[in-house]
């Protein structure tokens, strides 16, 4: 498991270089791959948890690590949301989907079709779950904040 993060942390690095990414930004954007790809193995693996469920959870706590380290370093959240989540894309769905197409497997690739919409929704819902609590969180931020001032 240490060596398949370890591969993650590596492809997510190199992923950052081809973005453009730069500095410590590339680092923590690396990182943020790294530990969105580990929360999904440990909470499919230990826990024993559905394989969309364990898509969903690591999306949420890569898109938290996201927000955080946007704020933290002062750049956009795209740059860590986007190498975040590279891991996590379901592409190995997506070939086998059209795999099983080609080769005239209707049932199969409808199946695995599927499968594949809803691991992508499900990351498309972790993420926008934890950015509308951070755009909520920041909005009653700044309003608290200009209120003590008067």
């Amino acid at each position: 498991m240490l060596i398949n993060i370890f591969y993650t942390l590596i492809a997510t690095l190199c992923f950052g270089v081809l973005s453009n990414i730069k500095g410590k930004n590339l680092i923590f954007a690396s990182l943020g791959g790294g530990l969105s790809w580990s929360t999904y193995l440990i909470s499919s693996s230990y826990f024993h948890i559905s394989n969309i469920f364990s898509f969903f959870i690591a999306s949420l706590l890569a898109a938290a690590y996201s927000e955080i380290m946007a704020r933290v370093i002062k750049t956009p959240v795209t740059t860590f949301i986007i190498c975040a989540m590279i891991p996590l894309v379901p592409g190995g769905g997506m070939y086998n989907t059209m795999f099983q197409s080609v080769q005239g497997n209707t049932k199969e690739s409808l199946t695995l079709g599927l499968q594949t919409l809803y691991i992508a929704g499900t990351i498309a819902v972790g993420v926008f779950f934890i950015s509308s609590i951070a755009k909520i969180t920041t909005k009653f931020g700044k309003q608290n904040v200009s209120k003590t001032k008067q």
